[in-house]
């Protein structure tokens, strides 16, 4: 279930009801168009196809590969207080496509930011999978995040992804869909 936006910490506070806010407009226009003032570029300008929602609910992959379906996903992890899952998830990806050059300082930055212990937005790891990051630290190369990412994709994909499509939100996204 989605928990109250009031509850969230207020660093969060103000993105996810930036988000909701847009995705909700989006309920509200009959050209499905969404269109914000939020930091996110990506989320500020967006065109929502008729069937898109219901295509989310078809696979994992498909929420994350369309950019309308990340951001209602990342403002529901916002509400869930997981947002570092995907965050985690979406820096393993632009690390893997990082200039050989970049690695070691896009690795620490990943390291210090998601993984040592009492990092700012620390994602759940079992010890083992953390030495093994902490080991790849020492020459990194753009594979020495798969274990984690791979991990976190799968608890996002079990856990957080059948929520999502259990949250009021989504739900009457997809309503609206149904209806026209």
């Amino acid at each position: 279930m989605c928990r109250g936006l009031d509850s969230l910490p207020s660093t969060c506070l103000e993105r996810a009801k930036e988000l909701k806010a847009l995705f909700g407009s989006l309920l509200q226009k009959s050209d499905h168009s969404i269109t914000g003032t939020g930091q996110s570029k990506k989320c500020n300008k967006l065109r929502l196809n008729i069937n898109e929602p219901l295509k989310w609910k078809e696979s994992f992959e498909n929420l994350l590969s369309s950019q309308n379906g990340l951001c209602l996903f990342r403002a529901f992890l916002v509400s869930e207080f997981s947002e570092e899952n995907i965050a985690f998830f979406l820096a393993c990806e632009d690390f893997r496509a990082a200039k050989p050059a970049k690695l070691a300082t896009k690795a620490k930055r990943i390291y210090d930011e998601f993984i040592r212990t009492d990092a700012p937005r620390e994602v759940n790891l079992d010890h083992v999978t953390k030495a093994i990051i902490k080991e790849n630290m020492e020459h990194p190369s753009q594979s020495c995040f798969d274990l984690a990412q791979s991990k976190i994709y799968t608890l996002m994909e079990k856990d957080c992804y059948p929520r999502f499509l259990k949250c009021p939100t989504y739900l009457e996204l997809s309503r609206q869909t149904k209806t026209g």
